[in-house]
């Protein structure tokens, strides 16, 4: 083949390359078409180049640079035709799509009634000077019954009232040593902040507890607290009094009254129920009382220089008293006919 030839070949090649690929409408057939011209085994362009030396050694130099000359162009084809296919979709330049129908609105949650009503009584606590404060929810019995004034034969360590977990042999015992269960209540977290902290004190932590009640209307085996304790030096009942009163105002309104009903709690001495007035109606939200000395003892408070109070109120009750919400197992069906009320 002569040097002319293998030249006008090349031109050839260029010409249908370019056609080829101009009317290309789609990826799919300019991937046909840079197959048949630039693959890498059976392509045209590569056909040809096996011809080159044909053209006599003299020729070579020109016939290598004319090569490269029309592998450029053809390259250059290729891209700009894929540049325009891409665009056009990056541009969305679709002839069915209609601006002017109206968008599919995504749907957005929102903050689950529980974890608002959380954020609610953290604010208002947070105003009186709590902070907010933290612990685990798989517990030992010592911060779950020891530390808290809670002997060893008391009802509620019973397993039948509580969520034990197992221990090395498979079996489960409020007697084995190292015994972990779900924490049956948020004053576990008063007990781990006074062992690290000296008075005064004064948190709140808000929290899942577990015990093995069979739900119903007003009862569920995971639910939330809300524990307050302050410890200084100088308190008394009615510092409790003074404080559960300021939040019962703030979260449930002006009109609301508090009273204490006497009652028993191995952690308090005394002991009262706490109820609010509400619509006419009196109803318990939780216990309170002031702290027992033996608890002030097991963290390595001296009772004679300090004291304290300590509340749990049931967040679920508070929540459903506010919302007007009769069965609490509503709170978790996840039905978001009933979620998005609020």
């Amino acid at each position: 083949m002569s040097l002319q030839q293998f030249v006008a070949a090349l031109d050839d090649l260029a010409d249908d390359a370019k056609r080829a690929f101009d009317a290309a409408a789609d990826p799919d057939t300019l991937e046909e078409a840079r197959i048949k011209f630039l693959g890498a085994k059976k392509g045209l362009l590569k056909s040809i180049q096996k011809q080159i030396g044909s053209v006599g050694k003299e020729n070579m130099p020109t016939a290598g640079q004319r090569l490269n000359e029309v592998k450029s162009l053809i390259e250059q084809t290729f891209q700009a035709t894929q540049d325009r296919l891409t665009g056009d979709a990056a541009d969305g330049a679709d002839p069915t799509f209609d601006p002017t129908l109206p968008g599919v609105a995504p749907e957005i949650g929102h903050v689950h009634p529980i974890t608002q009503t959380i954020d609610h009584l953290m604010e208002i606590m947070g105003r009186m000077g709590f902070e907010a404060a933290e612990g685990p929810e798989v517990e030992d019995p010592h911060h779950n019954f020891v530390a808290l004034n809670i002997p060893e034969d008391h009802p509620a360590r019973d397993p039948l009232d509580n969520f034990y977990l197992s221990v090395g042999d498979g079996q489960v015992s409020r007697f084995v040593e190292g015994t972990r269960l779900l924490r049956s209540q948020t004053s576990t977290v008063q007990i781990r902040v006074m062992e690290q902290r000296q008075p005064p004190i004064r948190i709140i932590s808000l929290g899942r507890v577990y015990r093995p009640d069979a739900p119903d209307a007003t009862h569920f085996p995971m639910f939330h607290q809300m524990e307050g304790l302050m410890v200084d030096r100088n308190v008394t009942m009615a510092n409790l009094k003074t404080v559960l009163r300021i939040f019962a105002t703030n979260y449930l309104g002006d009109d609301v009254e508090i009273r204490f009903r006497p009652s028993f709690f191995p952690f308090t001495e005394p002991s009262v129920e706490v109820d609010f007035l509400w619509d006419g109606n009196w109803v318990e939200f939780g216990g309170a009382g002031m702290v027992d000395p033996n608890v002030f003892k097991a963290v390595g408070y001296d009772p004679e220089q300090v004291s304290g109070f300590a509340f749990g109120l049931g967040v679920e009750r508070l929540c459903m008293r506010r919302h007007g919400i009769t069965d609490i197992r509503d709170l978790y069906s996840g039905d978001l006919r009933f979620l998005r009320q609020f």
